[in-house]
């Protein structure tokens, strides 16, 4: 039987970059976008593609509309680290997963993939190894984009049991190129290359590249077990190390100041003030800073031990992303320009 792929959120970072993988594997895929946006890249890509609302039945059924063995993989959602409530993100992110759910359940799907967050999962103390769980309460996690993807986690495994072939992924901070909208770890790094970010504060996190993640769920596809969940994380990186990666990317040590944590807080509200007049997403908020300091140890053993996941390292995930910026003329200094078309990392 054929093999279709079905991937939601086609356009974004993640989405984007999954369909390049399948591409390349000479998979048929079949891409949703929003209403407006451009077709432009998905169309260079050789991907079908269906406008709609992931909210819309009648979208949703003309997505589903094939013979073949569908495969789908869901990454449309809404990620907000804002402090202003979105009204759209439980509606998206719950109830357009539960739309999609409960028609790969009726259809019968091959295989659905359900791109959930390491933010379902309940942070531990003390910097304990952060594992998979089998059961996700909102609860139990901090801020409305936490819970609404423990909602929508525990949904799909819910249809496990009602005959869903769904298996569950958690990334971690997602980097990385392909990124051609205005993802949150992005624009920080284009902010700072260009001239625009001028401190930063103290802390860490996990972060993985997008290829990475991409592969990770192919391979999920492939070797995973249905009903099961499978953290697809990278390595917890201190905002110090980051950045003076990208001190070396950049070819000259552009000064950053580093904020005290107080101060930072007290002044979230006023950099999202900034970051909305000038219609960008912001770079750091209240609850980005929550994050840096909480605990982000988390494993991605399952996924290595089932099928040899290893992600790859930092400077070269940054070294790729600069690149990337630079080829979009996102970045404007020549001399950074210049730089990383030459720059050869340090072999380890």
């Amino acid at each position: 039987m054929n093999e279709l792929y079905i991937v939601t959120g086609g356009n974004g970072h993640l989405g984007n970059t999954i369909i390049r993988a399948l591409r390349d594997q000479g998979k048929v895929v079949r891409a949703l976008i929003l209403k407006n946006d451009s077709t432009t890249l998905l169309e260079s890509l050789g991907c079908e593609i269906i406008k709609g609302d992931i909210r819309d039945e009648q979208t949703l059924e003309l997505l589903l509309d094939s013979k073949a063995s569908l495969t789908i993989i869901h990454t449309a959602g809404i990620v907000s680290i804002a402090q202003k409530k979105n009204h759209l993100l439980y509606d998206v992110n719950v109830n357009g997963t539960k739309k999609l759910v409960d028609l790969a359940t009726k259809k019968q799907v091959h295989r659905f993939i359900y791109v959930s967050s390491v933010h379902a999962i309940p942070e531990k103390d003390n910097e304990e190894l952060i594992q998979e769980i089998d059961t996700f309460d909102p609860n139990l996690v901090v801020d409305s984009y936490a819970k609404s993807k423990a909602i929508a986690t525990q949904y799909v495994l819910d249809h496990v049991k009602l005959g869903l072939n769904a298996i569950i992924v958690h990334p971690s901070g997602i980097i990385g190129p392909n990124d051609y909208g205005k993802a949150h770890m992005t624009m920080m790094i284009e902010e700072y290359l260009n001239g625009y970010l001028s401190s930063r504060v103290d802390g860490a996190y996990d972060f993985v590249d997008v290829r990475d993640v991409s592969l990770g769920i192919i391979s999920a596809i492939n070797h995973g077990v249905v009903g099961e969940c499978y953290i697809l994380s990278g390595k917890r990186i201190e905002l110090k190390e980051m950045f003076l990666t990208l001190k070396k990317l950049a070819g000259k040590r552009y000064h950053i100041h580093v904020l005290p944590f107080w101060f930072a807080k007290i002044s979230a509200p006023l950099a999202e003030i900034y970051y909305r007049m000038r219609k960008l997403p912001p770079i750091y908020t209240k609850y980005s800073l929550y994050t840096l300091r909480t605990n982000s140890n988390f494993s991605h053993d399952k996924a290595t031990q089932k099928w040899g996941y290893t992600p790859r390292s930092l400077e070269e995930t940054l070294r790729d992303t600069v690149l990337f910026l630079s080829e979009m003329k996102r970045i404007k200094r020549k001399r950074v320009l210049n730089w990383i078309k030459t720059y050869q990392p340090i072999k380890q």
